[in-house]
């Protein structure tokens, strides 16, 4: 597979994720702030996209180690473009409308900015290994 057919199913689970991602801060931000919802909003979103990428976008690559750890080193990597996508978020949530509809598009925006960092870290990184 090539690096653009890579880049476009990692996009293509980024939009899975973006919609977990979306839909659990729409259910927690009420219950527990807009911001802890977020944290939890992304947790979620990362675990979907590394069981996601792990089995579709890198199905022809390894991590050459132990599952736990793979996930462990995954979310590591995630938290790169989500440190991107969490600040971006903060930064138009703190001066802009804080309307749910707002804030999932500030969600999409960050998401779009963490996307890039995200997939060097995972096919450089982490699924380096052709299966």
């Amino acid at each position: 597979m090539t690096q653009a057919q890579e880049l476009l199913r990692f996009g293509l689970v980024g939009v899975i994720g973006l919609a977990v991602d979306v839909t659990l801060l729409a259910i927690l931000r009420e219950p527990i702030g807009i911001y802890a919802a977020r944290v939890v909003s992304f947790f979620g979103a990362a675990t979907a996209t590394w069981i996601l990428n792990r089995s579709f976008t890198f199905a022809d690559r390894a991590a050459g180690i132990h599952i736990f750890s793979e996930y462990l080193r995954y979310i590591g990597l995630m938290l790169s473009g989500g440190l991107v996508n969490l600040a971006t978020y903060s930064f138009l949530a703190s001066r802009f409308s804080q309307a749910p509809l707002w804030l999932s598009a500030y969600v999409c925006i960050g998401s779009l900015l963490g996307m890039v960092v995200n997939f060097m870290g995972a096919s450089k990184w982490l699924f380096r290994h052709k299966g």
